[in-house]
């Protein structure tokens, strides 16, 4: 899906069309269907699924050749094929399950995680307690149920995921780390957690602590995806209130690649990392 996205755009791109302007052109057609620039800003961000007759629309406009058309209706047909991330449509925004979706394609995954871990490291009620917060009470418990399946099920791509699982790593602000969530129990259950899946080798976990001062991460989390295939563009985001925001421009990429090699210059290493979360699993001294 994120190949045939990029694909999109760079024809737009290439046919010299702005958004307004491509969505011009085919409300103009005689069989244009229901475009706005929203619409073909989600399809070229990945934030919504291109149907087969909206493609065909699009190899038009851009005058693709008919011998490249096949090559981007068989990534249009896989882009279309359910994943288990579907079944929560009914639970997450797009753009939410957008950033899963990148999660299953992509190879590595960095992360600064300021306020709080990770969700692919967080345990079951840790992720209860963030997500019963994050929504304020306004949800109801199948809600909140439904959120923490999902975050299960996020967690598999790090060792169930073919061919190769999602190698991740995660710089954790010491804040994040301290922070009791949902009491002193389910804290040390979440560090026994950590110290689990930092053993596997797709792994790494390093933690920031408050001695390093002032961090380029002070501005808030993010991450980083990047693929295998070198012609899918690596993309940044982060969270908010109102949802993903995402971060596709190669030079603002390139500066939070930049943030996140600082981050890990200042964080501690591999070893004294988990031997700090080792110090926080056994409790008060």
């Amino acid at each position: 899906m994120r190949k045939l996205a990029g694909e999109l755009r760079r024809l737009r791109e290439r046919s010299t069309l702005t958004l307004e302007e491509a969505v011009a052109a085919l409300r103009a057609r005689k069989d244009g269907g229901q475009w706005s620039p929203a619409k073909l800003s989600r399809i070229e961000t990945c934030a919504r699924r291109v149907r087969a007759p909206d493609l065909e629309e699009l190899l038009e406009l851009y005058e693709v050749p008919e011998d490249r058309r096949a090559a981007l209706r068989s990534l249009g047909a896989s882009a279309r094929q359910r994943g288990w991330w579907d079944a929560y449509a009914d639970t997450l925004k797009g753009e939410a399950l957008a950033a899963i979706e990148l999660e299953a394609e992509a190879r590595t995954l960095r992360s600064f995680d300021g306020l709080v871990l990770n969700g692919l490291l967080q345990t079951d009620d840790y992720a209860r307690e963030v997500i019963r917060v994050g929504l304020m009470q306004f949800a109801s418990r199948a809600e909140m149920d439904r959120r923490v399946d999902v975050r299960r099920e996020r967690r598999r791509v790090l060792t169930d995921r073919r061919p190769e699982p999602l190698r991740l790593w995660t710089i954790v602000d010491e804040a994040a780390l301290r922070r009791v969530v949902g009491g002193p129990e389910l804290m040390w259950e979440q560090y026994e957690h950590l110290l689990s899946v930092a053993e596997l080798p797709n792994v790494m976990i390093q933690v920031l602590p408050f001695a390093g001062g002032a961090h380029p991460g002070l501005s808030g989390e993010f991450s980083i995806l990047d693929f295998a295939d070198s012609a899918v563009p690596d993309v940044a985001y982060y969270d908010n209130l109102s949802g993903v925001a995402y971060v596709e421009d190669e030079d603002e990429v390139f500066r939070y690649s930049l943030a996140f090699n600082q981050l890990a210059t200042a964080a501690l290493g591999l070893d004294e990392s988990l031997r700090l979360i080792a110090t926080l699993a056994q409790g008060p001294q």
